[in-house]
C-alpha cells in the first residue's frame, strides 16, 4: 500500500465526534489538527433502540463539516469508525450510508473488543515505555471499555454496555443528584464491573483513564482541591459528597467543570465510582492518547506491512488448524481470477478481503466437514477479528458461503459486480484445487462483463479431467439462479 503523508481518523462516538488529523514523518505521527461535535447520539437513541431524526440531522451537520476538512485526502487515508450506539441502532444501515455520502468516505461500524484494542492502541503510544502492566479504562458515551495490557499489547480486553450519557439519561433524566439515583446507577454499574472483576483483579500495576469523562473528572477534582493530582478514591468520594449537597446538575459550580459536560457528568461519574470500587482501584492517570489516535496508529501500520488484520488471519489459521498448503494454493488462483475478472477495477482492499478469506475459507471443518463453510462464514461473521470492522468481516462471511452450494443463497448479500466477481473468484479456486495436490492446471483465461463471466479452458485438459468438467458445467446452471451467466469456452 502506498505510503501517505497525512493521515486523518475520525470517532464517531456515543457523545461526540472527534477528527484528528496527523503527519506521517518516517515511523512517528505528529498530530495536526483535531475536531470535537458534541452530537450525543446515545441521547437520541429510543426506548427500542432507534435513532431519532433529530439527533440523525445533528450527526449529518457534523460530518459535513468534517468533509469540509477532509477534502482532497484519498480514500486510503482516512478512517471513520462507529462504536457502541451505531452498534446498537436498530436503524444504522439505514443512517450510515446517508453519512458517509455526506462524509465523503466509508464509516467502519467496529465491535466492542476491537474499540478496546484500538483505544489501547492509542494510549499506550502516548506513554513513556514501561514493563508494568496497565489497566486502561475508557468511559464513553454509550459504553465503557477496559483493557490490561504490557507495552503495545492489550492481554485482556473487554467492552460494557454503560456510558456517561445513557447512563445520565437513565438515571437523571432532569437532571437532578439524590441519594436514591446516585446509588442505583453507581450499583447497575458495579454489577457491569463485576462480570470482568475476578479476571482483571491484580493483573495490573497502573491504572490510566482515557477519553472526556476521565480528563474531565481529573480536572475537577485538581481545580477544586480534591486530588494533588489524577484521580483518586478520596477524591472521588468528595465529588460525590459535593455532588448529593448540591442536587442539580445544572446548579453545580465546579472549576474545570465545562458546559457541555455538565449533561453528562452524573453518569460518568457513577460509572468511574463503580470502577474503583470493583477493580480495585485507588489511583488512576489520564491518558491524551484514545480510541482516535489509537486508529491513527493502526492505519499507519496497513501502510507499513505492520497490518494487523494480517496477523489475525494467520492467528485464526492457526487456531482452528487450517491446511496452510491448500489456502495458498486457493488464494493464489482465487487472485489470479479477480484480477481476470475486475481487470484495472479490482481494488487493493477487494483483493485483500478475497485473499484473506482464500486462506480462512476451510476453518469451518474444525466445527464439522458437512456443511463447513456454513459454519465458517459464521465464524467470520461473529468472532472477535482484531483489524476487522463489521462490515469487513460481514464481506469475509459472505464470500466463505460463496464457496460452494448454490450461489442463490446469497441473493441480496452481493451488491455489486466486485461481489460477484470475488465470490466466482473463490469459488473458482475451490473447485479447481478440490484434489488439494499441486498439479498442474491449464491455461485459464476469464472475463466479466457484469452479469456474464466468460472463462476459457483447454479442451484436452477437460477431457482428461471430467470430474472437474463436470463441476463446471453445474456451476452454469447454478449461477443461473442469481440471474448471472458463466460461459465456459473449450
Amino acid at each position: 500500500m502506498q505510503q501517505q503523508p497525512i493521515l486523518a481518523a475520525l470517532d464517531l462516538g456515543s457523545n461526540s465526534f472527534r477528527l484528528q488529523i496527523a503527519r506521517v514523518e518516517g515511523d512517528q505521527i505528529y498530530m495536526l489538527d483535531g475536531l470535537r461535535e458534541p452530537v450525543r447520539l446515545a441521547s437520541g437513541l429510543s426506548a427500542d433502540k432507534y435513532l431519532d431524526s433529530d439527533t440523525q440531522q445533528r450527526a449529518l451537520a457534523a460530518l459535513g463539516r468534517f468533509a469540509e476538512r477532509l477534502r482532497g485526502l484519498p480514500r486510503e487515508a482516512v478512517r471513520a469508525v462507529g462504536t457502541n450506539s451505531l452498534r446498537v441502532a436498530k436503524n444504522a444501515a439505514d443512517f450510515i450510508p446517508q453519512a458517509e455520502h455526506t462524509l465523503g468516505f466509508p464509516i467502519d461500524v467496529i465491535a466492542g473488543r476491537e474499540e478496546a484494542r484500538l483505544i489501547y492502541l492509542g494510549v499506550a503510544h502516548g506513554l513513556p515505555p514501561s514493563k508494568e502492566r496497565r489497566l486502561v479504562i475508557d468511559i464513553g458515551g454509550g459504553s465503557t471499555e477496559c483493557i490490561v495490557g504490557n507495552g503495545l499489547t492489550p492481554l485482556k480486553l473487554e467492552s460494557l454496555y454503560m456510558g456517561c450519557v445513557s447512563f445520565s439519561n437513565r438515571y437523571f433524566p432532569d437532571g437532578r443528584i439524590t441519594k436514591q439515583n446516585l446509588k442505583l446507577a453507581e450499583l447497575a454499574a458495579r454489577n457491569e464491573f463485576q462480570t470482568i472483576a475476578a479476571d482483571y483483579k491484580g493483573q495490573w500495576h497502573h491504572a490510566i483513564g482515557s477519553s472526556g469523562t476521565a480528563r474531565a473528572i481529573a480536572e475537577i477534582l485538581e481545580l477544586n482541591g480534591y486530588s494533588g493530582g489524577g484521580i483518586t478514591r478520596e477524591g472521588l468520594d468528595k465529588l460525590r459528597v459535593h455532588l448529593l449537597n448540591v442536587g442539580e446538575v445544572h446548579r453545580l459550580n465546579l472549576h474545570g467543570l465545562r458546559p457541555d459536560r455538565i449533561p453528562v457528568l452524573a453518569g460518568g461519574f457513577a460509572i468511574m465510582y463503580a470502577a474503583f470500587c470493583e477493580l480495585g482501584i485507588s489511583h488512576m492517570d489520564t491518558a491524551l492518547g484514545a480510541l482516535r489516535e489509537g486508529v491513527l496508529y493502526d492505519l499507519w501500520g496497513r501502510f507499513h506491512d505492520n497490518d494487523v488484520r494480517d496477523v489475525t488471519v494467520r492467528q485464526f489459521m492457526h487456531r482452528y488448524h487450517v491446511d496452510a498448503k491448500q489456502a495458498a494454493r486457493v488464494a493464489e488462483l482465487a487472485h489470479t481470477f479477480a484480477q481476470q475478472f475486475l481487470d484495472s477495477e479490482a481494488s487493493e482492499i477487494a483483493l485483500h478481503l478475497l485473499d484473506w478469506a482464500s486462506r480462512l475459507h476451510e476453518i469451518g471443518i474444525s466445527v464439522a466437514h458437512s456443511g463447513y463453510h456454513k459454519h465458517t462464514a459464521y465464524i467470520l461473521a461473529n468472532a472477535d477479528m482484531p483489524g476487522f470492522s463489521k462490515k469487513e468481516q460481514a464481506r469475509l462471511s459472505m464470500l466463505a458461503l460463496s464457496q460452494r452450494g448454490n450461489p442463490g443463497k446469497l441473493q441480496g448479500q452481493m451488491k455489486n459486480a466486485e461481489d460477484y466477481a470475488l465470490a466466482m473468484s473463490l469459488r473458482l479456486a475451490v473447485l479447481f484445487y478440490r484434489n488439494r495436490s499441486d498439479g498442474a492446471l491449464p491455461v485459464l483465461r476469464g472475463r466479466f462483463s457484469g452479469t456474464k463471466f466468460h472463462l476459457s479452458i483447454d479442451r484436452g485438459w477437460l477431457e482428461q479431467n471430467p470430474l472437474t468438467e463436470t463441476a463446471l458445467l453445474e456451476e452454469v446452471k447454478q449461477w443461473k439462479t442469481l440471474g448471472i451467466s458463466l460461459q465456459i469456452v473449450a
